[in-house]
């Protein structure tokens, strides 16, 4: 809690994976905290951050954000994240590819066909407000505590 005061604006704890640091940051004050295990990256055995989002969000989804860092490459990607419960996505390789491959165009380029994979495939599931998508839309068994 010391950190917020000092801080003075918005603290969102990043590389959260499990339930009881998720409980932690909440009751320190964060104001939102990112499911994310840093694109696997650092610890070769760490769950995926999906995996790890509905235990995540069912602990302290209504005292928190939740939001999702972590294998977003499409809009269906986006999608499955706001269902399991993310308050919103983080992206990390779509738009360095982008970058890649026509400078800024291809930033922009990227980030529009994730919105645009998004809103086709939230019109497919019979929405259009991304904030009424729920868990309904998903198979059973594909995804942390559901079952086929």
């Amino acid at each position: 809690a010391w950190i917020k005061k000092c801080w003075g604006g918005k603290l969102i704890i990043k590389g959260i994976l499990d339930v009881e640091d998720a409980r932690l940051a909440a009751d320190c004050g964060a104001d939102a905290l990112v499911v994310s295990n840093h694109g696997g990256r650092q610890l070769d055995g760490a769950p995926s951050s999906i995996s790890q989002l509905p235990a995540i969000v069912e602990a302290v989804g209504n005292r928190i954000e939740v939001w999702l860092d972590g294998g977003i490459r499409s809009g269906q990607d986006v999608l499955k994240a706001m269902a399991l419960g993310a308050k919103g996505t983080m992206i990390g390789r779509p738009h360095l590819y982008g970058l890649g491959a026509m400078g800024e165009a291809g930033v922009t380029k990227a980030l529009d066909i994730i919105a645009r994979e998004l809103d086709v495939s939230m019109a497919l599931c019979g929405y259009k407000d991304i904030r009424e998508v729920n868990r309904e839309i998903l198979l059973p068994g594909t995804f942390p505590g559901s079952t086929a």
